[in-house]
């Protein structure tokens, strides 16, 4: 079964059953807030396709800032946020810089890494675990 883009498979051929994980929730630390003042902090990011990274490249606002290439990346690979209709890359550019860094993390962890999960270390007695930074659920982060 293809995924929103088309272009990914929710279970990956030959894999005997093994599920490949497209699509991950995650609540962002802050939200975005909408023009009537609704706050948005649920959503979802799929898997990026090549067609996503190399896309953005053509665009001419990249090509003036490339620093640019984050935020049409990102509304490219974030299908929902709360209720809104689209994520755009107006919605995007209008975040709070922590839910924009909070995304770029995300993003890098799952397409990058191939997991959401990041190692940490209790700051009291120093003991190593994983947490899972898109949640089991949502707000599960």
């Amino acid at each position: 079964m293809a995924n929103s883009a088309g272009d990914a498979y929710a279970v990956a051929p030959g894999s005997a059953g093994h599920e490949l994980q497209t699509e991950f929730p995650f609540l962002l630390p802050r939200g975005y807030v909408d023009q009537a003042g609704v706050v948005h902090r649920d959503g979802v990011m799929r898997l990026a396709t090549a067609k996503d990274e190399i896309v953005p490249q053509r665009d001419p606002r990249v090509r003036e800032n490339e620093s640019y290439l984050t935020v049409l990346l990102l509304s490219r690979v974030v299908t929902r946020l709360g209720r809104l209709g689209e994520v755009n890359p107006g919605v995007i550019e209008n975040m709070f810089a922590s839910d924009l860094a909070f995304l770029q993390d995300l993003y890098r962890r799952v397409n990058q890494e191939g997991t959401s999960q990041a190692a940490v270390a209790c700051p009291s007695c120093r003991h190593e675990f994983t947490i899972e930074m898109a949640g089991d659920r949502l707000g599960g982060s």
